[in-house]
């Protein structure tokens, strides 16, 4: 059937014997006419009073529509319209993920007695929602007329169609709520008070009250009221109820998963809520329209994958920034002591980034291939990283994606009086601290590393790397290289690792092994319950750590290798790792070194690579941060003033503690 272009062809295209598909592509066909060129809702109006006047100056046509209608409404099921359109058709988000793809890539077919189908092919643009919306009662009482004449479908007790329609709409509802509230993944999340008053047991009998009440031939309009109030103070208890498990989450970590099917019980309380504004309505074609639109703007949403992911997601990124803000209080310094607490832990991760460094000079003469090369580097990296952690020693660059999300938390509170100045207080004890632990790193990997060189040259009667390799040291981190790029990547990959590192802990919490560790029986037999009480805490307290420096580990070993497969010449380069490799090329070259331009390029460089490992990490987890804690709408402006007036009257205060701050114990 091929698509008329004007209300006369249409009209004469109308068969209420044609096959299912042609009698659905004709609606179709109606709606694209109506809306036009979607770009003026009176227009459109105007193009549905034109319908009306034509249809009822023509009693012939008008008697094929009705035809047509009645044999829609026999054949098409509106109850999975009015009542499932918009939810996932499993209480799972992956397979609504694989719902919503399978939605944006393949065609949809009019040859179905699905309604929903049907009408995301018939009313696909948003602007079918403005102009639904702007219809008026009397063009709609029309359009009933002209469908449906009074009288024709009531049941014996008054009921139309639409009034079963939605009757069963709101018992299928009610079903998909009762259900979600009885699945034990929720219900044991729930508070007690939440369990306790049971307001999902009595959910289906108030339906079936409406039901009677609304079907009832001797029905009275204080009883049906009487009964839909019951049904609505039902629902918020069970909204209510359902709300105790964010609190749940808020001590025990967060699932998406259960995160999803929360937010599908709230919209379909809030369903239920709308249908029953319909059933109740003296105005039935107007609240219909109003459903309509409203339905619309869900297909909208129905489609997006975007919109999905960052609903379902936000209370994990919030939890994730909450635990990283924990972290990263550790490592911001206030007082003189814990900045020089902060620069002999940074000395301490440098002395151990020195036999990293020359562990992956080692590894460059095992020849293997690009994957296990970028294996072994991974493992390196990865044991370097976990030992400082349990030595208590620290690396700069992992500080800055913990620290963000601790400052972010902080701008909750810029409704107080002298908010902005506390605030620019902790932004310059956070770049104190990024300066000593930068110091304190470079500061001691480059003459360790040279230490190391020398006395392995001095033991082999070797040099520890090659004069090739040396120089190529050199070209890597040549200022005005792909070097600072690299580094700005290698910022990516530390937030990242922050990220894995919240989700981590998250999941430890959520499936409380913690507590699974110390008092399983089969553990505790096995460790001993003192032992299993020590590792449990242990693994408590340590695992986001282990989580991030694991994997930023193997991501520094393994992004390169899988970046050059597919040709995408992607590196690293990790500020404190590129000066050990400066150290160790200088200690093979000896003095001369200090007259090659290529040394002095790349030590021009290593600043710039501290400078972008920071402040892109940190960009990235502040960002997610202020997300996390709705904080997006700050008066932004003062707090720069603010900053750029403590720039003025105190710069060295970013850099070194004031004398008159008072120090603490250790």
């Amino acid at each position: 059937m091929s698509p008329a272009t004007d209300l006369a062809s249409l009209l004469t295209a109308l068969d209420p014997s044609a096959d299912l598909a042609h009698r659905h592509l004709w609606l179709i066909h109606l709606l694209d006419w109506v809306r036009g060129p979607r770009d003026s809702v009176p227009a459109s109006l105007e193009r549905v009073q034109l319908f009306l006047d034509t249809v009822a100056a023509r009693p012939d046509t008008q008697q094929r529509l009705q035809a047509w209608w009645s044999t829609l409404v026999d054949q098409v099921d509106i109850t999975t319209l009015l009542a499932d359109f918009g939810f996932a058709p499993r209480t799972a988000l992956v397979s609504e993920v694989a719902e919503r793809l399978r939605t944006k890539l393949l065609p949809g077919s009019p040859e179905t007695i699905d309604a929903s189908e049907l009408f995301m092919l018939a009313l696909p643009s948003a602007f079918d929602a403005q102009w639904l919306a702007a219809l008026d009662e009397a063009q709609l009482n029309r359009l009933v007329e002209l469908l449906a004449p009074a009288g024709g479908d009531e049941s014996p007790g008054g009921a139309t169609r639409w009034h079963r329609a939605l009757l069963d709409a709101i018992t299928y509802c009610a079903g998909q709520i009762l259900s979600t509230g009885f699945a034990p993944e929720l219900r044991l999340r729930m508070s007690e008070a939440a369990r306790a008053g049971q307001p999902f047991h009595a959910l289906i009998r108030d339906v079936e009250s409406l039901h009677v009440e609304v079907l009832h031939a001797l029905r009275t309009p204080d009883r049906l009221h009487e009964s839909a109030q019951r049904l609505r103070e039902r629902l918020e208890a069970c909204r209510a109820a359902a709300a105790t498990v964010y609190a749940h989450f808020e001590d025990n970590g967060i699932s998406v998963g259960l995160v999803f099917r929360l937010r599908q019980l709230r919209e379909r309380i809030l369903r239920v809520r709308e249908l029953l504004d319909c059933l109740l309505s003296p105005k039935p074609a107007v609240t219909a329209a109003r459903l309509m639109a409203r339905l619309v703007m869900v297909g909208q949403e129905r489609r997006s994958l975007r919109a999905l992911l960052a609903a379902n997601s936000s209370l994990l990124a919030a939890k994730v920034a909450e635990r990283s803000a924990e972290t990263g209080e550790h490592y911001i310094t206030r007082t003189g002591s814990e900045y020089r607490a902060m620069l002999q832990k940074a000395a301490g991760g440098g002395a151990l980034m020195a036999f990293t460094t020359m562990a992956k000079f080692g590894l460059y003469a095992l020849a293997l291939s690009a994957f296990w090369s970028g294996f072994a580097a991974g493992i390196n990296y990865a044991v370097s990283f976990v030992l400082i952690q349990l030595l208590h020693f620290t690396v700069a660059t992992k500080q800055p994606a913990m620290t963000a999300p601790a400052m972010a938390a902080k701008l909750k509170e810029l409704g107080t009086g002298d908010a902005i100045a506390s605030f620019v207080d902790e932004i310059t004890h956070l770049v104190r601290s990024q300066v000593a632990a930068v110091l304190g790193n470079v500061l001691v990997v480059f003459p360790a590393v040279l230490a190391l060189a020398t006395a392995i040259a001095l033991a082999t009667g070797a040099p520890a790397i090659s004069e090739k390799q040396a120089e190529h040291v050199f070209e890597s981190l040549h200022l005005l290289g792909p070097s600072l790029l690299f580094a700005a990547f290698t910022g990516v990959l530390l937030f990242a690792s922050s990220i894995i590192a919240g989700w981590t802990e998250n999941w430890f919490v959520l499936n409380r092994l913690d507590s699974a560790m110390h008092y399983n029986p089969r553990i505790t037999r096995l460790l001993g319950a003192g032992r299993a009480a020590r590792w449990a805490r242990f693994l408590r307290e340590n695992l986001s750590g282990f989580a991030a420096n694991i994997s930023l580990g193997f991501m520094l070993g393994l992004v390169p290798a899988f970046a050059a497969f597919f040709g995408l010449g992607l590196d690293v380069r990790h500020v404190t790792l590129s000066t050990g490799q400066v150290g160790a090329a200088s200690a093979v070259l000896g003095l001369q070194v200090l007259h090659m331009p290529a040394f002095w390029w790349a030590v021009a460089s290593l600043p710039f690579l501290g400078a972008l490992n920071v402040s892109v990490s940190f960009y990235l987890a502040f960002r997610l941060a202020l997300r996390a804690q709705n904080v997006s709408g700050v008066d932004r402006s003062r707090i720069y003033a603010a900053l750029r007036a403590r720039v003025r009257t105190a710069p060295l205060s970013f850099f070194m503690p004031a004398r008159t701050t008072p120090t603490s114990a250790s």
